[in-house]
């Protein structure tokens, strides 16, 4: 599950470049504002009656500016659950609604990071939260019982077999712990509510009562039915992010085209560290500023402090790397330490050659996840460039390939031997990841070569670090392959001779 976690939440941290990346026919945005004009005479024209417009902000990390709209309710029609979004369109760099292919991008591996799949979101949140509370638990328990910690960092000692996987295990974990620290009790924050219900339950009637308090909205104001035209939003997003002194970066227009209509604007996560972002309402038919949040208090600002520490959108390219590498080692730490236990284990039971079946699900278990899921996300990236465009739910059928092939690779693992499904599943990751370089150069126009003349870093980073990656799975694979495990005889003993002789012999850490 930490492992899960941690590759998820780890690519997570360059979501918006996935998007982009996932969207090759999409150019790199450069003029935001005309972004916003685009999206607004799209929305009038498609939309001129909506109960509510929700924007989110075109920037040089997004693919577009990403809109939705919220249909009046009927007479005779049910209540809709507030802020149900029913239909949504991306504007492109040139202001007008963009034709791209369908994917879930950089979002899912967000979602999955916490929200899991195929499963009831309640469950699998309660599921991340209690593993996560353990790694919490151990990282401070080792902090305190680890007398060698600083020790153990400094020690890296190349080819000696297990040992070298002992102090890999342990650099990864000292070398990042405080991010460990960080990102581990920061993800409960971002959980507290529905880990720790008590002072929810305790202080407001229900969770409702509790958001009026803690995200306060202008007073609401009944629809006129009275048409004025909207004022220009670039306008009224300019004034804004005068005011905020950073950029926008969601806006939400209640009853656009009424003489009542309002228009908020929230700055940008990315322009600081707080999750909890300022926010301004405007009179839709003026312009004229009429509310602004109010500040605010210590808990609210700790807690969006601590969710902003946790997802990193503050950070700039150079900080998020050092996120990105920090997330690398929490990945490595808890891989090296699923293979180190088996190792240990294997070493102490009866026969080591032949373990008994709950050693080899455990093994098999391992070679699964750690190799299969890799190549699950490989597939899926390969999915992304080779599904028709216009296939019906193709977003959805990009994550079916990563689990489908994550499938195949826990089948794979149950029937060959571990050492050889290591090398072949390290392997294969390497080469899929490899190819994609290669094949974005060739079938789109965001390759690597032309990403670096366009100053696209982002796109361009992405592509790299693919060769980076592959470059390592096929370095790991072919040390596997290669390995061969000594046999490890216990020294004689001068009381029991006889019985050292006829001990069975001990394999070094292979599979």
């Amino acid at each position: 599950m930490l492992f899960l976690v941690f590759v998820a939440g780890t690519i997570a941290f360059w979501r918006e470049g996935m998007n982009r990346w996932m969207r090759p026919e999409l150019a790199r945005i450069e003029q935001p504002m005309r972004v916003l004009a685009g999206a607004q005479r799209f929305l009038e024209r498609k939309a001129p009656d909506a109960e509510s417009w929700f924007i989110t902000m075109a920037s040089e990390h997004s693919p577009g500016a990403d809109l939705f709209w919220q249909p009046q309710q009927k007479k005779g029609e049910g209540q809709r659950r507030r802020g149900r979004r029913n239909n949504q369109a991306l504007i492109g760099a040139d202001g007008q609604p963009a034709v791209a292919r369908e994917t879930r991008g950089g979002e899912f591996f967000y979602r999955f990071h916490f929200d899991l799949h195929y499963m009831p979101v309640i469950w699998a949140r309660w599921l991340v939260g209690f593993a996560t509370m353990m790694m919490l638990v151990a990282i401070l328990s080792g902090i305190v019982t680890h007398k060698k910690i600083f020790r153990d960092f400094f020690t890296l000692r190349r080819a000696k077999g297990q040992r070298s996987w002992l102090d890999g295990h342990n650099a990864s974990a000292v070398l990042a712990l405080p991010f460990h620290l960080m990102i581990t009790y920061t993800g409960l924050v971002t959980l507290m509510a529905m880990l720790m219900p008590w002072a929810v339950v305790a202080n407001y009637s229900d969770q409702a009562k509790m958001f009026e308090v803690l995200f306060p909205e202008a007073a609401a104001v009944e629809r006129t039915d009275r048409r004025v035209p909207l004022a220009e939003l670039t306008t009224i997003v300019t004034d804004a992010e005068r005011r905020f002194g950073g950029p926008a970066g969601f806006i939400e227009v209640n009853m656009p085209g009424d003489a009542a209509s309002r228009v908020t604007v929230s700055r940008s996560p990315a322009s600081m560290l707080s999750s909890r972002t300022p926010r301004l309402t405007y009179e839709g038919s003026s312009g004229r500023l009429i509310w602004q949040a109010p500040q605010p208090g210590g808990a609210a600002v700790t807690a969006g402090a601590m969710i902003g520490l946790h997802t990193g959108r503050y950070a700039d390219a150079g900080l998020r790397f050092i996120y990105f590498l920090c997330g690398v080692a929490g990945a490595v730490m808890v891989a090296s330490g699923l293979v180190l236990w088996t190792v240990k284990r294997r070493e102490k039971l009866a026969d080591p050659q032949r373990p008994h079946l709950g050693f080899r699900i455990v093994e098999r278990l391992n070679v699964a996840v750690i190799g299969g899921f890799p190549v699950g996300i490989a597939c899926m990236f390969w999915a992304n460039r080779l599904l028709p465009v216009g296939l019906a739910g193709r977003a959805e059928w990009e994550v079916n390939a990563l689990f489908i092939a994550w499938a195949g690779a826990s089948v794979l693992a149950v029937v060959r031997r571990p050492a050889a499904s290591w090398a072949l599943l390290f392997g294969t990751t390497g080469v899929l990841l490899g190819m994609l370089p290669f094949y974005n150069i060739l079938a789109t126009e965001r390759g690597l070569p032309a990403s670096i003349m366009a100053g696209d870093m982002m796109l361009a980073g992405i592509d790299a670090m693919l060769l980076v990656f592959a470059g390592s799975f096929i370095a790991i694979a072919r040390r596997v392959a290669r390995h061969r495990p000594a046999i490890r005889r216990p020294r004689a003993s001068a009381a029991r001779p006889m019985e050292s002789r006829s001990s069975p012999p001990v394999l070094e850490p292979a599979e």
